[in-house]
Protein backbone atom coordinates (compact mmCIF):
# COMPACT_ATOMS: atom_id res chain seq x y z
CA UNK A 1 0.00 0.00 0.00
CA UNK A 2 1.46 3.53 -0.75
CA UNK A 3 2.41 5.77 1.23
CA UNK A 4 0.59 9.24 1.16
CA UNK A 5 2.21 12.36 2.19
CA UNK A 6 1.20 15.74 2.12
CA UNK A 7 3.50 18.92 1.88
CA UNK A 8 1.71 21.87 3.77
CA UNK A 9 2.72 25.45 5.61
CA UNK A 10 -0.30 27.95 5.92
CA UNK A 11 2.83 29.93 5.01
CA UNK A 12 3.18 30.75 1.43
CA UNK A 13 6.60 31.05 -0.63
CA UNK A 14 7.89 28.80 1.45
CA UNK A 15 8.48 25.85 -1.20
CA UNK A 16 5.96 24.22 -1.27
CA UNK A 17 5.46 23.89 -4.49
CA UNK A 18 8.75 22.99 -5.84
CA UNK A 19 9.17 20.77 -3.00
CA UNK A 20 6.04 18.41 -4.29
CA UNK A 21 6.96 18.43 -8.20
CA UNK A 22 10.63 17.91 -7.38
CA UNK A 23 10.36 15.99 -4.54
CA UNK A 24 7.90 13.59 -6.91
CA UNK A 25 9.61 13.70 -9.43
CA UNK A 26 12.87 12.46 -7.69
CA UNK A 27 10.78 9.40 -6.19
CA UNK A 28 10.02 8.58 -10.05
CA UNK A 29 13.19 8.66 -10.82
CA UNK A 30 13.96 6.23 -8.22
CA UNK A 31 11.55 3.72 -9.78
CA UNK A 32 9.32 4.03 -7.03
CA UNK A 33 5.64 4.86 -8.47
CA UNK A 34 4.54 8.16 -7.52
CA UNK A 35 1.44 10.37 -8.14
CA UNK A 36 1.59 14.04 -7.24
CA UNK A 37 -2.07 15.55 -6.12
CA UNK A 38 -2.38 19.10 -6.98
CA UNK A 39 -5.01 20.33 -3.78
CA UNK A 40 -3.92 24.36 -4.77
CA UNK A 41 -6.26 26.13 -6.61
CA UNK A 42 -3.30 27.77 -8.14
CA UNK A 43 -2.59 25.29 -9.69
CA UNK A 44 1.54 25.57 -10.14
CA UNK A 45 2.06 21.83 -9.91
CA UNK A 46 -0.13 21.07 -12.69
CA UNK A 47 1.59 23.87 -14.52
CA UNK A 48 5.08 23.40 -13.40
CA UNK A 49 4.75 19.71 -14.77
CA UNK A 50 3.79 20.71 -18.35
CA UNK A 51 -0.21 21.25 -17.89
CA UNK A 52 -1.57 24.32 -18.84
CA UNK A 53 -4.55 24.02 -15.72
CA UNK A 54 -7.24 25.87 -18.09
CA UNK A 55 -7.35 23.49 -20.34
CA UNK A 56 -7.92 20.46 -17.51
CA UNK A 57 -11.43 18.86 -17.51
CA UNK A 58 -10.99 16.76 -14.79
CA UNK A 59 -9.18 17.36 -12.24
CA UNK A 60 -8.80 16.67 -7.68
CA UNK A 61 -12.12 19.01 -7.86
CA UNK A 62 -14.17 16.84 -9.57
CA UNK A 63 -13.38 13.97 -7.58
CA UNK A 64 -13.75 15.09 -4.32
CA UNK A 65 -17.35 16.71 -5.08
CA UNK A 66 -17.97 12.99 -6.67
CA UNK A 67 -18.42 14.42 -10.44
CA UNK A 68 -15.15 12.18 -11.47
CA UNK A 69 -13.23 8.86 -10.59
CA UNK A 70 -9.75 9.39 -9.62
CA UNK A 71 -8.36 7.36 -12.21
CA UNK A 72 -10.22 9.53 -15.22
CA UNK A 73 -8.20 12.29 -13.62
CA UNK A 74 -4.75 10.75 -13.42
CA UNK A 75 -2.38 12.09 -16.72
CA UNK A 76 1.21 10.85 -17.16
CA UNK A 77 4.04 12.97 -16.76
CA UNK A 78 7.31 13.35 -19.18
CA UNK A 79 9.18 11.93 -16.06
CA UNK A 80 8.57 7.43 -16.09
CA UNK A 81 7.18 6.77 -13.08
CA UNK A 82 5.25 10.09 -11.92
CA UNK A 83 1.37 10.48 -12.62
CA UNK A 84 -0.53 13.81 -11.62
CA UNK A 85 -3.91 14.79 -10.74
CA UNK A 86 -3.87 18.14 -11.35
CA UNK A 87 -5.77 21.03 -10.59
CA UNK A 88 -8.15 24.07 -11.54
CA UNK A 89 -9.35 27.34 -10.21
CA UNK A 90 -12.70 25.48 -9.61
CA UNK A 91 -11.21 23.93 -6.56
CA UNK A 92 -12.17 27.03 -5.01
CA UNK A 93 -15.63 26.45 -4.87
CA UNK A 94 -15.07 22.47 -3.33
CA UNK A 95 -14.76 23.94 0.16
CA UNK A 96 -18.09 25.87 -0.75
CA UNK A 97 -19.85 22.72 -2.18
CA UNK A 98 -18.24 20.12 0.67
CA UNK A 99 -20.03 22.25 3.49
CA UNK A 100 -23.18 20.37 3.79
CA UNK A 101 -21.87 17.05 2.93
CA UNK A 102 -21.66 14.25 5.60
CA UNK A 103 -17.69 13.21 6.39
CA UNK A 104 -16.66 16.71 4.25
CA UNK A 105 -13.07 16.30 5.73
CA UNK A 106 -12.49 12.51 4.61
CA UNK A 107 -13.13 13.27 0.86
CA UNK A 108 -9.60 12.95 -0.39
CA UNK A 109 -9.27 9.84 1.74
CA UNK A 110 -12.58 7.74 0.16
CA UNK A 111 -10.81 9.05 -3.16
CA UNK A 112 -7.77 7.99 -2.47
CA UNK A 113 -8.18 4.60 -1.20
CA UNK A 114 -9.49 3.70 -4.96
CA UNK A 115 -5.67 4.17 -6.10
CA UNK A 116 -3.60 4.04 -3.03
CA UNK A 117 -2.38 0.21 -3.53
CA UNK A 118 -1.06 0.78 -6.84
CA UNK A 119 1.35 3.56 -6.23
CA UNK A 120 4.49 3.50 -4.25
CA UNK A 121 4.23 7.22 -2.92
CA UNK A 122 1.04 9.70 -3.56
CA UNK A 123 2.42 13.43 -2.27
CA UNK A 124 -0.03 16.18 -2.07
CA UNK A 125 0.53 19.45 -2.73
CA UNK A 126 -1.94 21.82 -0.23
CA UNK A 127 -2.83 24.87 -0.62
CA UNK A 128 -0.90 27.64 1.28
CA UNK A 129 -4.09 27.84 4.06
CA UNK A 130 -5.68 25.43 6.50
CA UNK A 131 -8.97 25.34 4.84
CA UNK A 132 -11.28 22.43 3.83
CA UNK A 133 -8.73 21.22 1.42
CA UNK A 134 -5.62 21.01 3.48
CA UNK A 135 -7.56 19.34 5.96
CA UNK A 136 -9.02 16.92 4.03
CA UNK A 137 -5.31 16.11 2.63
CA UNK A 138 -4.00 15.77 6.05
CA UNK A 139 -6.67 13.71 7.04
CA UNK A 140 -6.29 11.32 4.39
CA UNK A 141 -2.41 11.34 4.73
CA UNK A 142 0.18 9.10 6.85
CA UNK A 143 2.49 11.89 6.74
CA UNK A 144 3.30 15.12 6.50
CA UNK A 145 6.62 17.14 5.81
CA UNK A 146 6.59 21.02 6.77
CA UNK A 147 8.51 23.25 4.40
CA UNK A 148 10.11 26.19 5.91
CA UNK A 149 11.85 28.65 4.44
CA UNK A 150 15.14 29.87 5.97
CA UNK A 151 14.68 33.34 6.21
CA UNK A 152 13.29 36.05 9.05
CA UNK A 153 9.84 34.67 10.51
CA UNK A 154 10.56 31.22 9.16
CA UNK A 155 9.10 30.32 12.71
CA UNK A 156 5.85 32.22 12.16
CA UNK A 157 2.64 30.34 12.44
CA UNK A 158 4.48 26.87 12.82
CA UNK A 159 2.67 26.79 16.47
CA UNK A 160 -0.54 27.37 14.41
CA UNK A 161 -0.02 24.08 11.95
CA UNK A 162 1.35 21.82 14.69
CA UNK A 163 -1.51 22.93 16.65
CA UNK A 164 -3.81 21.93 13.47
CA UNK A 165 -1.83 18.75 13.08
CA UNK A 166 -2.42 17.58 16.87
CA UNK A 167 -6.14 18.26 16.34
CA UNK A 168 -6.77 16.10 13.39
CA UNK A 169 -5.00 13.53 14.78
CA UNK A 170 -7.51 13.65 17.67
CA UNK A 171 -10.53 13.78 15.70
CA UNK A 172 -9.87 12.70 12.14
CA UNK A 173 -6.51 10.69 11.81
CA UNK A 174 -4.91 9.27 14.64
CA UNK A 175 -1.95 7.79 12.48
CA UNK A 176 -0.72 11.30 10.97
CA UNK A 177 2.53 11.66 11.88
CA UNK A 178 5.22 14.35 10.92
CA UNK A 179 7.70 13.03 8.42
CA UNK A 180 9.48 16.17 8.89
CA UNK A 181 10.35 20.06 8.93
CA UNK A 182 12.42 20.32 5.37
CA UNK A 183 14.70 23.78 5.48
CA UNK A 184 14.77 25.62 1.67
CA UNK A 185 15.74 28.06 0.21
CA UNK A 186 19.03 28.22 2.06
CA UNK A 187 21.86 30.41 0.95
CA UNK A 188 25.19 29.43 2.80
CA UNK A 189 26.18 32.85 2.17
CA UNK A 190 23.91 34.24 4.84
CA UNK A 191 24.49 34.18 8.68
CA UNK A 192 20.56 34.43 8.98
CA UNK A 193 20.03 31.48 6.82
CA UNK A 194 22.73 29.27 9.26
CA UNK A 195 21.11 31.09 12.44
CA UNK A 196 17.66 29.65 11.15
CA UNK A 197 19.19 26.41 10.73
CA UNK A 198 20.80 26.20 14.09
CA UNK A 199 17.47 27.80 15.47
CA UNK A 200 14.71 24.99 13.46
CA UNK A 201 17.42 22.15 14.28
CA UNK A 202 17.47 22.99 18.18
CA UNK A 203 14.20 24.15 18.73
CA UNK A 204 12.97 20.32 16.62
CA UNK A 205 15.53 17.86 16.66
CA UNK A 206 14.87 14.83 14.91
CA UNK A 207 12.26 16.33 13.42
CA UNK A 208 14.25 17.94 10.76
CA UNK A 209 15.14 16.08 7.65
CA UNK A 210 19.33 15.90 7.29
CA UNK A 211 18.84 17.04 3.51
CA UNK A 212 18.71 20.82 3.33
CA UNK A 213 17.20 22.52 0.29
CA UNK A 214 19.72 25.43 -1.48
CA UNK A 215 18.20 28.66 -3.25
CA UNK A 216 19.12 27.52 -6.78
CA UNK A 217 18.27 29.10 -9.93
CA UNK A 218 17.51 26.15 -11.61
CA UNK A 219 15.08 25.30 -9.17
CA UNK A 220 13.04 28.54 -9.76
CA UNK A 221 13.61 28.72 -13.97
CA UNK A 222 12.35 24.42 -14.12
CA UNK A 223 8.54 25.50 -13.84
CA UNK A 224 8.71 27.61 -16.39
CA UNK A 225 9.83 24.70 -18.84
CA UNK A 226 7.18 22.83 -17.25
CA UNK A 227 9.84 20.45 -16.30
CA UNK A 228 10.90 19.38 -12.59
CA UNK A 229 14.76 20.50 -12.31
CA UNK A 230 15.47 17.23 -11.78
CA UNK A 231 14.91 16.99 -16.40
CA UNK A 232 15.71 20.63 -16.78
CA UNK A 233 19.60 20.25 -15.05
CA UNK A 234 20.00 16.39 -13.34
CA UNK A 235 23.43 17.93 -11.93
CA UNK A 236 21.57 21.26 -10.66
CA UNK A 237 22.43 21.63 -6.64
CA UNK A 238 18.63 22.07 -6.43
CA UNK A 239 18.00 18.48 -8.61
CA UNK A 240 20.50 16.42 -6.08
CA UNK A 241 19.01 18.21 -2.86
CA UNK A 242 15.73 16.91 -3.76
CA UNK A 243 17.30 13.24 -4.87
CA UNK A 244 18.83 13.56 -1.56
CA UNK A 245 15.65 13.87 0.13
CA UNK A 246 13.83 11.46 -1.71
CA UNK A 247 16.02 9.14 -0.52
CA UNK A 248 15.69 10.04 3.09
CA UNK A 249 12.59 9.31 2.76
CA UNK A 250 12.34 6.13 0.62
CA UNK A 251 15.10 4.81 3.21
CA UNK A 252 12.00 4.98 6.32
CA UNK A 253 9.82 3.50 4.09
CA UNK A 254 12.14 0.48 3.23
CA UNK A 255 12.91 -0.35 6.97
Amino acid sequence: MGKIIAIANQKGGVGKTTTAMNLAASMAVLEYKTLVIDADPQANTTSGLGHNPREIEKSIYECMVGKADIRECIIESEVSFLHLVPSHINLVGAEVEMVNLSNREEKMREVLKEVQDEYDFILIDCAPSLGLITVNALTASNSIVIPVQCEYFALEGLGKLLNTITIIQKRLNSKLEIEGILLTMYDVRLRLSNQVVEEVQTHFKNMVFDTIIPRNVKLSESPSFGVPAIVHDAESKGSLAYLSLAKEIADRYNK
